[in-house]
C-alpha cells in the first residue's frame, strides 16, 4: 500500500506541473461545456420566443381569393407578404419558412358551405429552424376554421357544442425538471464521454511516454509489484478525471443559474445531492476509462498509436445516447447491468428528480464495478510484459 501511494502522488505530481494540462482539464472544460450548453439554451430560447411573439411574415399565393382570411391573419399579428415566384424552391432554400396557398375554388367552396382549401408549404427536414412557425400558422389557422364554424352554427339556429361532442382536456404530470431540452438531453453524453477519455493525456503519458522517455523502466525495475505500479497510475488518472469533471458539474450548474430561464421550459436546479449523485454514478466510469486508456497505453508500441485509439473510445460512451435519443424505452433492471448504458439512464433519472431504488444503485455500481474489475485484471497482465519498458 505504501508503495502504491507512493507511485500515485509522484504521478500526481506530474500532472499538476503540467500547465497545458492543467489549462485544458480545470479551465477550458470546465467552461466550455456549460457556457456553450447554457448559450444554445439562451440562444433557442430566444428564437422560440421571436418566432411565437414576434411578428410572422407570410407570403400567400392568392390573397384575393380569401380577404376575409388574410384579414383575421393581419389582425393576429400576421405581415401578410407578395407570393415568391417559385414557393417551392424558395421553402427549400430557406428563403422563407412556410408559404400559404389558397385554393383557386376557394371561393366558390366558401359560398356553397362546402371546406375551403389552403395549403401550408413548409420543409419538415428543418424542424428547429421553422417548426415553431409552422405551428404557429397551423393554430391561426384552426382558430379561424373554429370561428368561423361556430359562426355557421349560431346562424343555421344550432348551439356550437353540437359540433363537439367530446370535450378533451389534458394534464401534464411532468415536472419542471422533467421538460428537458435539447441541451440537457446532451448532457449525459458529455459527462460519460468527460469521464471516459478525459484522462487521455495523463494515462498515455504516464505508460507510453515514460517508455518514450526511458523513464519507465527504472521504474519497473523497482521491488515493487507491477499491480500496484499500475494501479496507482490508474488511480492518478481517475482522481485527476474526478477533479476535472467537479468543476465542471460546479461550473454547469452556475452557468444555468446566471443564464436568464424565460421562455425556457425545463429546469436545472439540483443541489449538492444531485450534483453528489451524479458524481457517484459516474465514478465508475471514469475508472473504467482510466482502466482502458492506461491499458491501450501498455498495449500500444508508441505514443502516436495510443492517441489513435481516440476515436473508437469516443465512440463507445456515444453508443446508448444515440440509441435512447432515437428509441427511447422504459428502464428495465437488466439495462443498468451494461455500463455507459446504465450511466446513461441513471444520470436522466437525476436530473428529473426521479427516485432511484437502493437496488437500481447496486445493480449498476456492482456491475459497472465488476467490468473495471475484469479490465484492471488484463490491463495487470499488459504490465507484466518483458517488452513493456523498451520503446520501439
Amino acid at each position: 500500500m505504501r508503495a502504491l501511494w507512493i507511485v500515485l502522488r509522484k504521478e500526481l505530481l506530474d500532472a499538476f506541473r503540467d500547465r497545458r494540462m492543467m489549462l485544458v482539464a480545470f479551465v477550458v472544460i470546465p467552461l466550455a461545456i456549460p457556457l456553450v450548453l447554457a448559450g444554445t439554451n439562451a440562444l433557442g430560447a430566444r428564437k422560440q420566443a421571436q418566432q411565437l411573439e414576434g411578428p410572422l411574415e407570410l407570403p400567400v399565393i392568392g390573397a384575393e381569393r380569401a380577404p376575409n382570411l388574410v384579414a383575421w391573419l393581419q389582425s393576429h399579428n400576421v405581415k401578410v407578404l407578395p407570393a415568391p415566384p417559385d414557393a417551392d424552391a424558395a421553402v427549400r432554400t430557406q428563403e422563407r419558412d412556410v408559404v400559404l396557398r389558397i385554393d383557386e375554388k376557394y371561393g366558390e367552396d366558401w359560398r356553397s358551405g362546402r371546406p375551403a382549401s389552403v395549403e401550408v408549404i413548409f420543409d419538415s427536414s428543418r424542424p428547429l429552424a421553422s417548426g415553431a412557425t409552422v405551428s404557429r400558422l397551423g393554430g391561426l389557422l384552426d382558430g379561424y376554421s373554429g370561428t368561423v364554424g361556430t359562426l355557421r352554427l349560431v346562424a343555421r339556429g344550432i348551439h356550437p357544442a353540437v359540433a363537439n361532442p367530446l370535450q378533451i382536456g389534458t394534464r401534464d404530470v411532468a415536472t419542471p425538471e422533467a421538460r428537458f431540452d435539447l441541451s440537457q438531453q446532451i448532457l449525459p453524453y458529455l459527462l460519460l464521454l468527460l469521464a471516459f477519455i478525459g484522462g487521455l493525456q495523463l494515462a498515455i503519458d504516464a505508460t507510453a511516454g515514460e517508455r518514450e522517455r526511458q523513464s519507465l523502466e527504472p521504474l519497473l525495475a523497482t521491488p515493487v509489484a507491477r499491480e500496484s505500479i499500475i494501479s496507482a497510475k490508474i488511480l492518478a488518472t481517475a482522481v485527476f478525471s474526478l477533479l476535472s469533471i467537479a468543476v465542471t458539474l460546479i461550473a454547469y450548474r452556475l452557468a444555468f443559474a446566471i443564464v436568464p430561464a424565460r421562455g425556457m421550459d425545463a429546469s436545472f436546479d439540483l443541489g449538492p445531492g444531485g450534483l453528489a449523485q451524479l458524481f457517484l454514478i459516474i465514478l465508475p466510469i471514469v475508472l473504467l476509462g482510466a482502466t482502458v486508456l492506461t491499458a491501450l497505453a501498455a498495449f500500444a508500441r508508441s505514443y502516436r498509436e495510443a492517441q489513435g485509439y481516440l476515436p473508437l473510445l469516443m465512440f463507445l460512451p456515444m453508443i446508448p445516447s444515440l440509441v435512447l435519443m432515437v428509441s427511447p424505452v422504459r428502464t428495465q433492471l437488466w439495462m443498468l447491468a451494461v455500463p455507459f448504458l446504465s450511466q446513461n439512464q441513471m444520470i436522466l433519472r437525476v436530473l428529473r428528480s426521479e427516485r432511484i431504488d437502493a437496488l437500481d444503485w447496486a445493480v449498476s455500481l456492482g456491475a459497472s464495478f465488476a467490468v473495471v474489475g475484469v479490465v484492471w485484471w488484463i490491463a495487470a497482465k499488459l504490465y507484466h510484459r518483458e517488452q513493456l519498458a523498451t520503446s520501439s
